[in-house]
This record gives C-alpha cells, sequence and structure tokens, in this order.
C-alpha cells in the first residue's frame, strides 16, 4: 500500500509518499481501507517526533490519527462488522491506504455522513465528549467556556455542549470573524482574547458567578484568567496546551473557589478505557450525528499526497473546523 511516513530532514520531520507493507488485522482488529483522514495538531508535534507514533511493518511511522473508510477484513473474534461496512475511528497510520484498529473503537458512519465529513470526527467527538460529559460532568444548564473555539475540537465542543443541554456557551478566539462564524453554533457569548480580558468579560457574561466548566485547549498563557472565570466548584478539563505546558497557581484560590483540575488525554488510556469512552461517545451522540444536530465543520480538503502542505496551512490558524486529507483510494 501507500502511505505518508515520517521521515527526517534539515527542520526535524518531513512526510514522504511511499510504498509500505499491508497491514494485517489481529485478534479483535478490523483492517480498515481508508477513504479519507483528519488533521490534528498533534499530528504536528509527531512529525517532529514529539508525539507516541506506531511503527507499520516495514518499521517505518506512517503519520496520522484518525480515519474513515470500510472494513476490508476482519481479524480473529471480531464480531457485529462486517466486510464492506462504513466506519471510523481514532486509530495509528491514518494517512495511508489501509490501517488497522480494534472494532470496540470503530464507529458506524451514519449514511447521511461523506467519509470526509465522517473522517474529521473520530478525535474531536470522542475528546470532547469525555472531557465534557465524563470528566467536566456538565450539568444541564450550566455555562461552560471553550477555549481556542475555531478548532477542530472547538466547533465539536460547542455543539456536544448545546446537545447536553448547557445554559450558556462562552468560547474564545482571537478572530472576530470566527466568533460570528460560530454563533449559528450555539455560542451565546464569543470573547476575542486579543481585546477583550478574559476573566472579566466571562464573569460579566454570567453575572458575577463564573462558569461552571471550562474546556481548554490553549493551557499555559490563558490559565490564570481561566481560574478566575470558574464558577464555585468549577471544573476545568485540560485538554490541549497550544499556550504552553509550564504554569503558576494560585493555591489558595483554588481551595476557596473549591474547583477541580482535570487533566485528560489518549496517550495513557488503555484498550478498555477507550473502548469504555468510544461506547459512552455512541450513545450520546450518534443520533445527532445521523439526523443533522451534530454536523462536522469542514474548512478544506485536500489530497492524501498534499499532507505536508495541509499541515502547513494549519500552522497558520487560518481553518475553522477540521482539514481534511481525501485518501488516494477516492482520487487524489
Amino acid at each position: 500500500m501507500k502511505a505518508m511516513v515520517i521521515a527526517k530532514d534539515e527542520g526535524g520531520g518531513t512526510l514522504a509518499w511511499r510504498d509500505v507493507p499491508d497491514p494485517t488485522p489481529g485478534p479483535g482488529e478490523i483492517l480498515l481501507r481508508i477513504r479519507a483522514t483528519g488533521l490534528n495538531r498533534a499530528d504536528l508535534f509527531q512529525r517532529q517526533g514529539a508525539y507516541p507514533a506506531r511503527a507499520g511493518a516495514s518499521g517505518l511511522v506512517i503519520a496520522g490519527l484518525e480515519a474513515a473508510g470500510e472494513v476490508a477484513a476482519l481479524g480473529p473474534g471480531v464480531t457485529g462488522l462486517a466486510v464492506g461496512d462504513r466506519v471510523m475511528a481514532m486509530c495509528a497510520g491514518g494517512y495511508a491506504e489501509l490501517t488497522t484498529v480494534h472494532h470496540r473503537v470503530a464507529v458506524a458512519i451514519p449514511s447521511s455522513l461523506s467519509f470526509e465529513e465522517a473522517a474529521s470526527l473520530p478525535v474531536a467527538v470522542t475528546t470532547e465528549h469525555d472531557a465534557i460529559v465524563t470528566n467536566g460532568r456538565l450539568a444541564r444548564g450550566e455555562s461552560v467556556l471553550i477555549n481556542a473555539a475555531s478548532s477542530c475540537v472547538g466547533v465539536v465542543a460547542i455543539q456536544i455542549a448545546r446537545l447536553m443541554g448547557a445554559g450558556k456557551v462562552l468560547a474564545t478566539s482571537t478572530s472576530d470573524a470566527k466568533l460570528k462564524a460560530l454563533a449559528p453554533l450555539g455560542v451565546d457569548r464569543g470573547i476575542n482574547t486579543q481585546r477583550e480580558p478574559l476573566a472579566d468579560t466571562v464573569l460579566a457574561a454570567t453575572e458575577g458567578k463564573g462558569v461552571d466548566v471550562i474546556i481548554d485547549h490553549v493551557g499555559a498563557s490563558q490559565f490564570a484568567d481561566n481560574i478566575k472565570s470558574l464558577a464555585l466548584r468549577g471544573r476545568l478539563v485540560s485538554v490541549g496546551r497550544l499556550g504552553g505546558r509550564v504554569t503558576e497557581l494560585d493555591l489558595d484560590y483554588l481551595a476557596l473557589r473549591r474547583v477541580s483540575l482535570i487533566g485528560v488525554t489518549f496517550r495513557t488510556r488503555t484498550l478498555e478505557e477507550r473502548i469504555a469512552i468510544a461506547d459512552r461517545m455512541k450513545a450520546d451522540l450518534l443520533p445527532a450525528l445521523a439526523d443533522g444536530r451534530l454536523r462536522p465543520v469542514i474548512d478544506r480538503v485536500f489530497p492524501l499526497t498534499e499532507a505536508l502542505e495541509a499541515q502547513r496551512y494549519m500552522t497558520t490558524n487560518a481553518q475553522i473546523g477540521k482539514i481534511v486529507l481525501r485518501g488516494s483510494l477516492l482520487g487524489c
């Protein structure tokens, strides 16, 4: 098969279009014929060697963290799926024609979605549902603040918060145009952090109470303001660290507000944990994906062979929503 493998160059890492051996599904796995794959910020770190990646049969590391396509073969012990079924999944090696994934984390693609739309979803819906519902414990009527809301995960987080009954949804960006584009998704108050003080604006929008849940995709650069934006017994879920990993924390303020700081990642999850997360997400969100209440937001689609150019576009931060790679089997 063909795949985009991570190769060394003078800049520390690049992508190369190579022939590599076809993967073989093991016990409980399916072989997925990839039709499209989504880009994630972690892909950039993966290319630089700063994010875990799985080597293929050739020993080469294939880029990518999610994919959508058709079941091409079943490994021993697979139940509930058949060859030809359309599925999407978080997986290793999504920048390829084929990959393997455990059948219990694969998600059936609703008939209303294209492969490109489906490929934009696995990381975002799984990550954000786990952050908002399981870890953030968002209750109906509570308020939520979503940082970096125009990102691929941010646009999904807005919609999930609405679906789960959030009373008020606040969202941050550094662009008025992006905030305007997010409003139809369910944002009650957009905050441009380039010109509005975050904590003061959040408190004003919540009548001085603060928000109950913060889904933080930024990290260090907004951490102090995020803490000040939390309501009594509020929960901050740390999902991403685009603005840095290291910051200071006033422990006395933390104690007085009785807030919870929760970190999430899939890098330390067991297979059993990932299956449980996928099952909870399917139960809550698949009906909404099928009937259009939760919809993918795709910014641009690139051919898989132009994956490096797509990643460079991601670094401009121009996008609203997801950047998708159309697989070679769909004509790139």
